[in-house]
């Protein structure tokens, strides 16, 4: 393959890539989150309907996904996690990437990974098979939503307001996650409810 068809092929690719971005459907804001079931990586069942009364946030998570790595190595992720978990919000992380994917690490990893990378989820999933991810409509790692204390999905995209997560930018960026929950424990409405996930495309097998 030559450069001049290298580049056509990689721009056609990027080109179909952002267009299933747009197509892409989240569950609509201000109705109730869709409800399900995951069995966390230490073995326990968690039911998002059973953390009504809590503000909850879900993080689409890919351990080897750059983006991913970048909020966590320059310490975003697990900062914001620390703090909003110590003022009782639930966050939970969710894989849904298939078997044997990019970051589709066993439970003993993954737990090491936690560990390494100062992360304070309240439980991590893997969603081996999708099913939550496409329920969700989540395109991209890492993706995000906010779930309000009455079920109600609150907020549904990226984790701020500059696409591609460099550690330099993120200081920079608006932080919807955290704007997110900070209008919520206000009693005010969420100011920016949704936006486009940016990252590594979520691993769905077929």
């Amino acid at each position: 393959m030559n450069k001049l068809t290298n580049r056509m092929f990689l721009g056609a690719a990027l080109g179909v890539a952002m267009t299933l971005g747009l197509q892409a459907k989240y569950p609509e804001i201000g109705q109730p989150a869709p409800d399900f079931t995951l069995t966390d990586v230490n073995g326990k069942n968690h039911k998002l309907s059973d953390y009504r009364g809590k503000l909850v946030v879900l993080e689409w998570v890919n351990p080897e996904c750059p983006v991913v790595l970048n909020h966590y190595n320059s310490g975003n992720l697990p900062a914001l996690q620390k703090r909003y978990i110590g003022q009782g919000v639930v966050w939970l992380a969710i894989n849904s990437g298939h078997a044997g994917a990019q970051g589709d690490f066993a439970p003993a990893r993954i737990k090491e990974w936690l560990q390494d990378k100062g992360a304070a989820h309240t439980a991590y999933f893997r969603d081996q098979d999708g099913r939550i991810g496409r329920l969700y409509g989540a395109t991209n790692t890492p993706g995000m939503y906010v779930v309000a204390k009455d079920g109600l999905l609150a907020y549904a995209g990226a984790i701020d307001s500059i696409p591609g997560g460099d550690p330099a930018d993120i200081a920079k960026a608006t932080n919807y996650v955290g704007a997110a929950l900070t209008n919520l424990m206000a009693g005010k409405a969420v100011a920016t409810s949704m936006t486009r996930q940016y990252g590594c495309n979520v691993k769905y097998g077929r």
